[in-house]
């Protein structure tokens, strides 16, 4: 999702121009000269057209299975193809398709507004502070104390139900990313105060669009009771998959100390990264994110290069005595757990 995303996009060349001594600019040499910044506008033409066809073939069937409660097998399908969609316009976002910030922010409008419901100028504005300040208590919304908490001092204040939601938001937290999906469409909605004249226009009409057109489509292909359904288990599933898909990254890393020295951008975005071992699959299922590390270290870098440039970021780390975080998928989970489940036990031996 496109735009504001830019300042991510930038940080890692601006900090090689910036410091040409530091420990970041032999990486950056090393990654132009072996053309992993280089675009792949074929791989990502291909990866838009493969989605946009999945999604017709999803609505196809709506109309097909309509009248029979087998409609709802294809809920997940299609909760698996929104993330997709989702991935496409993070992709954007980060100019990692395109260098035409045009071009980009029209594919983030499609694929975030049009298709999901979800304000890319929104999702850019947070994700674009996250990229440049991960897990900075400060500075990250992402480790912002909310519905849920990341640190001990967070949890010391949390007062009635919110006390009991951090006393318990290990075993919540799956159960939660749930209603993700659903979350992430209405802060779209809030975030279009925050927005210029302009911005709104454009970015609320594609937004009410989708819900007119996901109402309309589900009404059309099935009955009331049927498109209630449908509509809860694959809003469920998609905000699921999307926890899946960001939970490990940075959960149970290192946190910055806001009153610490400034770390570098190499120091900055390694440490407080994760990767996910795995193949092929989880590449897909993932969208390229469990790459955490390359891709904090080259956000516009394409997601066909992350898995290649992983042995030369790996090695440069070790060169540099830095740690290189990475886990099994099930494994990073766990991590995840364990670190919330040790944030909010304090407030249960109270």
């Amino acid at each position: 999702m496109p735009q504001a995303a830019a300042v991510a996009e930038r940080s890692p060349a601006d900090t090689g121009r910036q410091s040409a001594g530091s420990d970041f600019a032999p990486l950056l040499r090393t990654v132009k000269e072996q053309g992993l910044l280089d675009r792949r506008t074929g791989w990502y033409a291909r990866t838009i057209a493969i989605n946009a066809l999945s999604l017709a073939a999803v609505g196809a069937g709506m109309f097909l299975l309509g009248t029979s409660w087998w409609v709802l097998l294809l809920a997940p399908v299609l909760s698996v193809v929104c993330a997709r969609t989702a991935f496409i316009g993070h992709d954007a976002g980060h100019s990692q398709i395109t260098g035409n910030r045009s071009v980009s922010r029209a594919i983030g409008l499609v694929h975030g507004n049009l298709l999901l419901g979800m304000s890319s100028a929104w999702w850019n504005d947070k994700h674009n502070r996250h990229h440049a300040n991960p897990n900075h208590v400060d500075k990250d919304p992402d480790v912002a104390a909310n519905v849920l908490v990341w640190t001990s001092r967070q949890a010391k204040v949390r007062l009635g139900f919110r006390r009991w939601l951090t006393r318990n938001q290990a075993w919540l937290f799956f159960p939660l990313t749930l209603l993700q999906g659903v979350a992430m469409k209405i802060y779209g909605f809030q975030d279009l105060r925050r927005q210029d004249r302009r911005e709104r226009v454009v970015e609320g009409l594609l937004l009410v669009a989708h819900l007119v057109g996901y109402v309309t489509l589900l009404l059309a292909a099935m009955p009331l009771g049927h498109a209630l359904a449908f509509a809860a288990l694959h809003q469920a599933l998609f905000g699921l998959h999307l926890g899946l898909a960001f939970a490990p990254n940075h959960k149970g890393m290192e946190m910055p100390d806001p009153d610490g020295e400034r770390w570098g951008h190499l120091r900055r975005q390694v440490l407080t990264s994760r990767n996910v071992r795995g193949g092929l699959v989880t590449d897909w299922f993932l969208g390229g994110l469990n790459y955490q590390i390359e891709h904090h270290l080259f956000p516009s870098m394409p997601r066909p290069h992350l898995r290649a440039a992983q042995p030369v970021v790996r090695a440069h780390c070790a060169a540099m005595g830095m740690s290189y975080a990475e886990a099994g998928f099930v494994d990073s989970y766990r991590q995840v757990l364990r670190h919330m489940y040790e944030v909010g036990e304090p407030l249960r031996v109270e």
